[in-house]
């Protein structure tokens, strides 16, 4: 992106193949960090590369993309620095790397949730309770966490793919 014209703030792996030990589905989380106002140049920079603007998809602040066929396996958002939604991103990865304890409970709930779950949404909200302990563990607050909670995800049925 810098190549680009673009300043990226910082691009991060986030997600579950972020944290070594970690339970993870073959998929690679990317955050492209940037300032409020470099979104939408960050963002032309992407679908000039072939990925498919989406929207936020109810996270704030956080502008997924589809990745074009030759990029398959990754989920790549361009998010605003400083965010709730990076922060959250960024505590998940950060407080499961450093603490086995929870990396490990967490990745148990991963493991018998998506035993259960008929599909995608129920997986991701049985790990809700389990991500609320993670994200209170790394210090946010209820105010914060109760924000995160509350975002209005749309079902994966409903997002274009």
């Amino acid at each position: 992106m810098a190549a680009a014209g673009v300043p990226v703030v910082a691009i991060e792996h986030v997600g579950s193949t972020s944290v070594p030990g970690l339970a993870a589905k073959p998929v690679i989380d990317c955050d492209i960090v940037v300032a409020g106002a470099d979104v939408a140049a960050a963002s032309q920079v992407l679908a000039d590369l072939g990925f498919r603007p989406l929207g936020e998809l109810g996270i704030p602040l956080r502008w997924a993309f589809k990745e074009p066929d030759r990029l398959a396996g990754t989920n790549t958002y361009v998010i605003v620095d400083g965010s709730l939604s990076l922060r959250n991103h960024l505590a998940l990865r950060d407080t499961l790397r450093a603490d086995p304890v929870l990396r490990d409970e967490y990745a148990e709930v991963k493991r018998r949730v998506g035993a259960q779950a008929a599909d995608i949404d129920e997986y991701g909200q049985g790990k809700n309770a389990m991500i609320q302990r993670i994200l209170a563990a790394a210090g946010l607050t209820d105010e914060e966490r109760s924000s995160i909670d509350g975002n209005q995800v749309p079902s994966h049925r409903d997002v274009p793919r």
